[in-house]
């Protein structure tokens, strides 16, 4: 494509997929896209597998990662004890949940046994980000994005240092200001469609708005994201003018994805409708595939969701057991699980390999742009 960016990324085709899966990342990359590794999560050691797996197999295309270190969250400076945090979460929290487990009578033994580790949420903060950094700018890769808010000081320096773009989510026009004044290179423009972290603004409006505000601000590309599942979509998008399109929850239903079996074949029956944006899961609003346990969090009687990372401290405990006995075929379970998914998914109809989908989206994006051009013939 007659793409600058393309062009500096050493791509094909703008389609940026951000998965947690190694696989659909460097199956993405090989297709001709760019594969964004989502690094939320990983320890520098598991970082470094994942990473290393990715170089053998990614045929020498060009990758990223993806991390999040908010701008705000509770104890930011990592200050407190393990036991400390532990004491910031309500008991009726707690107790919250094991109602809704009952009440979809689903047991879980040692439901809170695993307690807050030393290293808990560490990867949020500058500190245990430069780890993250350290393994991710010890390989090849292209693009480093932070997921929530500004990308701290130690990002930028880093990539500078090693020619890398720097990439940040954003979900408001004032937020995309503040990221090009931080001399952020690519902004991924996040309409509320998106599945996980996600604002209240729509993708159709938002994208305008961050491109008008941005005249002025040299070099930084604008990547449409949200809802966006098929070619003619990031057609559209970059007929508004994005430089690509950002893209993650189409890649949960692939055959390569490591999504839950019971999970993937919830979205794939999904229609648009049946998502939901809930501060429940990590204490900031994300759009998740709607179920039992999303209702029950939408309920008046449900206790407000903690501050992130708190949250995630009351909901993934759960999640996890849930997850594993929804595979096993537990009723109750299946009826709880979710994941974070986007409204597109009522387009996620079928599970198809990777690079077919990266297909679709080539031959989608080509008939769409064809479509257009023929309106303005004579």
């Amino acid at each position: 494509m007659k793409s600058a960016l393309c062009d500096d990324l050493g791509i094909e085709f703008p389609l940026f997929a951000f998965s947690h899966c190694r696989d659909v990342v460097a199956a993405v990359s090989r297709a001709g896209g760019f594969g964004v590794l989502g690094a939320a999560g990983h320890t520098p050691e598991s970082l470094e597998v994942e990473l290393a797996w990715i170089d053998e197999h990614v045929d020498g295309k060009p990758y990223g990662v993806d991390l999040i270190v908010p701008t705000s969250m509770d104890d930011k400076e990592g200050n407190l004890t393990p036991e400390e945090v532990e004491a910031r979460i309500p008991p009726e929290h707690k107790a919250y949940v094991e109602r809704i487990l009952a009440e979809n009578g689903v047991s879980v033994e040692g439901l809170w046994s695993r307690g807050v580790g030393e290293g808990f949420a560490s990867g949020m903060r500058e500190k245990g980000a430069a780890a993250i950094l350290d393994v991710a700018f010890a390989h090849p890769i292209k693009l480093i994005v932070n997921a929530l808010g500004v990308p701290p000081q130690i990002m930028m320096d880093r990539a500078r240092q090693a020619g890398v773009k720097v990439g940040a989510l954003t979900g408001a026009r004032e937020h995309a200001i503040k990221h090009a004044e931080a001399g952020v290179d690519v902004l991924v423009v996040s309409g509320t469609e998106a599945g996980g972290h996600c604002g209240e603004v729509s993708t159709l409006v938002l994208v305008p708005e961050v491109i008008e505000a941005l005249q002025g601000y040299e070099g930084v590309d604008v990547l449409a994201a949200g809802g966006i599942v098929t070619g003619r979509q990031m057609a559209a998008c970059m007929a508004m003018g994005a430089a690509g399109a950002w893209t993650g929850s189409v890649w949960l239903t692939t055959a390569e994805a490591e999504t839950n079996p019971a999970v993937k074949e919830k979205m794939i029956a999904a229609n648009s409708r049946q998502t939901v944006r809930s501060r429940s899961r990590t204490g900031k609003y994300t759009r998740q595939l709607r179920s039992a346990w999303t209702d029950a969090w939408q309920a008046p009687e449900a206790p407000d969701p903690l501050p992130m990372p708190l949250q995630s401290l009351v909901s993934e405990p759960a999640l996890r057991a849930i997850d594993k006995l929804a595979e096993s075929g537990d009723p109750g379970a299946r009826n709880l699980a979710t994941y974070w998914v986007g409204q597109g998914v009522g387009l996620m109809n079928s599970s198809q390999s990777v690079r077919s989908v990266v297909m679709d989206f080539m031959e989608d994006f080509a008939a769409a742009a064809e479509r257009l051009s023929g309106i303005l013939e004579d």
